[in-house]
């Protein structure tokens, strides 16, 4: 480390989000203390503040290659692990707008797990830095200001025994998730909340958990299939660590998938391809089945406050929240700390950071926020202020995804795209274009 900007950085959340802000900020301070309500515990186990981490999540691919950047040989620990690492072209046998799509080798690589087992590889290599401490089982209460409120100078705690003390920090950053106190945290300093964008969706998820064996899915490593009006449902079925296979069905618009084995299997039967209930009729189940329901996608303007104390950053969910079935979270949580790495290597102290960070991680939401949000309006009950133009663009992307049933020129532009390697613009050049139309004449 070079000459720090501060004795103490301090992180509120121990998820993904909160270790990656540690791990960028032991680079730049003598020492940093993350903060986690919950207990934590060096176990691949969800948290009772994560309700959303028994669900299916993966690992897109430039969410992989962010994170081996900061954490060397990743890739190999989550292998030996148990977690599947595979060619998102290749491997991926994936139904969607009346087709399965044609798997090629794309050189795309995702990484297959639970939330719990990448969160523990992770956890213990932030851990493992000489200045890096986590607290669990202390709650963060409110911020402490400086005299003029012109900046946080530490943290109001709670611990789980009653007790109570205050942390003096020299930057304080909140990635606490969907429910921040940050917004009111504001007010109580005499600032303004941020505007919020909302897309409302009514999403549910169910999940259970099956005993996985070689063969079950014919050579490929996971099976989706996608639901399109009138059928507006998806089921997802990827290996885990432990040979395991998570299966997550989705609705819109408040259907919500059932908790009970028969329902569970009747709305797997009625998605528009068999393979999904085909394959989880023969399974073995080993877990019970598990609801989560996500009433919106949400985005908070922290970029457009004309005011806001120095020294305290907020970013992850407590910026912007996608609709986690497009598996956007944990990339943009490293996108958001790689933008946040940026504007500290250019720093030579504190003063005004907040300026700097907040457009950097407001670009880096807007292409996950825009494909999550663009994707939800082809729901019919879906509901928010409406971009002009999705419509259009919306039957524009029915025909990409139908060309992706015969041209993997376009499926590997497709992938690109949703693994955030390259903006959506990228499925309007001239060349793609003619393919996309040629391939669905």
């Amino acid at each position: 480390m070079s000459e720090p900007l501060g004795r103490h950085a301090a992180v509120i959340g121990a998820s993904m989000a909160g270790l990656l802000a540690a791990r960028v900020l032991s680079d730049h301070f003598a020492s940093v203390t993350i903060l986690e309500r919950d207990e934590v515990v060096d176990e691949a186990i969800a948290r009772k503040g994560q309700p959303h981490a028994r669900h299916l999540h993966a690992l897109l691919a430039e969410g992989l290659r962010r994170l081996e950047h900061y954490f060397p040989d990743l890739r190999r620990d989550l292998s030996d692990g148990g977690a599947v690492i595979g060619d998102m072209g290749q491997d991926i046998r994936w139904y969607a707008f009346g087709g399965f799509r044609r798997q090629f080798p794309s050189g795309m690589t995702g990484a297959l797990m639970s939330r719990p087992f990448l969160e523990q590889c992770i956890r213990r290599r932030v851990q493992a830095l000489p200045n890096v401490t986590i607290r669990g089982g202390t709650q963060v209460d409110a911020l402490v200001p400086d005299p003029g409120r012109a900046r946080v100078t530490g943290l109001q705690l709670k611990a789980r025994d009653g007790s109570a003390e205050v942390l003096a920090t020299d930057l304080v950053v909140d990635t606490s998730g969907r429910g921040s106190a940050t917004p009111k945290w504001l007010e109580a300093l005499g600032y303004s909340r941020p505007a919020e964008t909302a897309i409302t969706i009514h999403m549910g998820y169910a999940t259970r958990v099956f005993r996985r064996k070689p063969g079950d899915l014919d050579g490929a490593k996971l099976l989706m299939v996608l639901g399109t009006s009138p059928v507006e449902r998806a089921c997802n079925v990827i290996p885990v660590e432990g040979e395991r296979w998570i299966a997550t069905l989705t609705g819109w618009g408040g259907d919500y998938p059932p908790d009970d084995e028969a329902g569970f299997l009747e709305f797997a039967r009625s998605l528009p391809c068999p393979d999904a209930h085909a394959m989880l009729t023969r399974l073995e189940p080993i877990s019970d089945i598990v609801q989560h329901r996500l009433p919106a996608n949400l985005r908070r303007h922290y970029e457009r406050l004309p005011r806001f104390p120095e020294r305290y950053l907020v970013m992850g969910d407590a910026v912007s929240s996608f609709n986690p079935a497009y598996a956007q979270g944990m990339t943009s949580a490293a996108m958001q700390a790689g933008a946040r790495a940026e504007a500290l290597r250019g720093s030579r102290d504190l003063t005004c950071l907040t300026r700097r960070v907040f457009p950097r991680l407001a670009a880096m939401v807007d292409r996950p926020w825009q494909l999550a949000a663009g994707e939800d309006f082809r729901f019919r009950a879906t509901t928010g202020p409406k971009p002009f133009g999705t419509d259009l663009v919306n039957a524009y992307v029915e025909r990409v995804h139908r060309a992706t049933h015969t041209d993997t020129v376009v499926y590997g532009v497709f992938l690109d795209v949703m693994n955030l390697v390259r903006p959506p613009t990228s499925l309007m050049h001239p060349g793609i274009v003619w393919r996309v139309l040629r391939a669905t004449a």
